[in-house]
């Protein structure tokens, strides 16, 4: 079983994964494979990512080379990121960035995904 999973949008540029349990290497890449299509089709997209259970990651799989390609791609292509229930850590990093980061990253607490899906689409 997948611990991500790509949720479908109606918006081509806007490209969401929900986080259910322990992250794998072979997820991770499979989610830099997609986000890797969508750079090349797509000169700026949205990402929201749900942690709606979350259970941590494998050591192997942060330095995974096809995820650590995306993510120095990113900051050419990734317009908004948002999060929903990031463990503390995560969450802490990205709120700490984002002022510096020229993407618009923002978290947001389980409750309040709905918020995160309208801020991610812009509205």
């Amino acid at each position: 079983m997948t611990s991500i999973t790509e949720i479908e949008t109606d918006i081509p540029t806007l490209h969401a994964f929900r986080v259910e349990g322990k992250i794998a290497a072979a997820d991770v890449e499979g989610m830099a494979e997609r986000l890797q299509a969508a750079f090349e089709a797509h000169d700026e997209i949205d990402i929201l990512i749900v942690m709606s259970s979350y259970q941590g990651i494998e050591a192997g799989a942060v330095f995974d080379r096809k995820a650590l390609s995306a993510q120095a791609q990113s900051v050419r292509h990734v317009r908004r990121y948002g999060v929903v229930g990031a463990p503390d850590w995560a969450e802490a990093m990205i709120n700490f960035f984002a002022p510096v980061s020229p993407i618009e990253a923002k978290t947001f607490d389980l409750k309040d995904e709905q918020s995160a899906w309208q801020w991610v689409k812009g509205r």
